[in-house]
């Protein structure tokens, strides 16, 4: 592993307009090591205490990958002491994103396989472009399976029958298919792929959007789903009265009975 004096820069972190954009950088397929996941870690959490995000938006460098995952020959020359806290790390720092109360949209600019999809599984929306590449998680011709998360998380993105199909067949499908599965949310055309995922997400900004409140609908789906029904109602009384309680639900309501556009503040 790199020093602190040495270590490269495989994880970009900028804000523009309410957006944190998080960018995977190591061509030529953004795979991900040790270092790369410890980087997008501390972006995550960078993120998640910048009063100046208020969605996070994640994306490849380049454009022919998103991601093409773990880094084959960084798993090949360690020990399965090693693979195993590499794994734990990564499940860590893939559920923080997925808790992080911040809208997070994955912009799949390129193929996005195996640990890279993982990655995007975290992500609350999936953007991809139009003819860019493949999705998929194909562990399985390694011998291994999708250990970052991805059984259950392509478990709870789509049918159980058809999640063991995809991932025991270990096969790529074309962005198209995984959007008539439900695996993805939108494609955009190429031209102009990114302004228009960046417009996207800046949608979720204030003065558009109480940002606030989509973080916590975000967090009453993502906990709710992993607790009992009466306990998921709960949470979402706590949060729905945190909401009451905002200056954007002050204004939000004054904006209706006004007949008025809201102007939100995040707060």
């Amino acid at each position: 592993m790199a020093t602190a004096a040495t270590e490269k820069t495989l994880v970009n972190y900028s804000v523009e307009d309410g957006v944190a954009i998080i960018e995977l950088t190591n061509p030529p397929a953004n795979t991900y090591s040790y270092e790369m996941m410890s980087q997008l870690d501390a972006a995550i959490l960078k993120a998640r205490f910048d009063e100046d995000a208020h969605v996070l938006l994640l994306r490849g460098a380049g454009e022919k990958f998103f991601s093409a995952g773990a880094e084959i020959s960084m798993l090949n020359s360690v020990t399965p002491t090693f693979k195993y806290y590499f794994c734990l790390h990564a499940n860590e720092t893939l559920t923080r994103l997925e808790q992080t109360p911040k809208l997070v949209i994955a912009a799949l600019n390129g193929h996005t396989v195996g640990g890279g999809l993982e990655i995007a599984l975290a992500c609350d929306i999936r953007i991809a472009r139009r003819g860019a590449g493949k999705i998929g998680l194909p562990e399985l011709n390694l011998g291994v399976l999708p250990g970052t998360g991805g059984t259950q998380r392509m478990a709870r993105a789509l049918p159980k029958n058809k999640a063991i199909e995809l991932m025991a067949e270990a096969r790529l499908m074309d962005f198209e298919e995984a959007l008539e599965l439900g695996l993805i949310n939108y494609i955009y055309d190429s031209d102009g792929y990114w302004d228009k995922v960046l417009a996207y997400a800046r949608s979720f900004t204030p003065p558009s959007k109480a940002s606030k409140a989509v973080g916590r609908l975000k967090r009453s789906v993502q906990s709710g789903s992993e607790i009992s029904f009466s306990e998921a109602l709960a949470l979402e009384r706590e949060l729905q009265q945190l909401c009451f309680q905002s200056d954007d639900a002050k204004e939000g309501i004054a904006a209706y009975v006004e007949k008025r556009t809201p102007t939100f503040k995040g707060r």
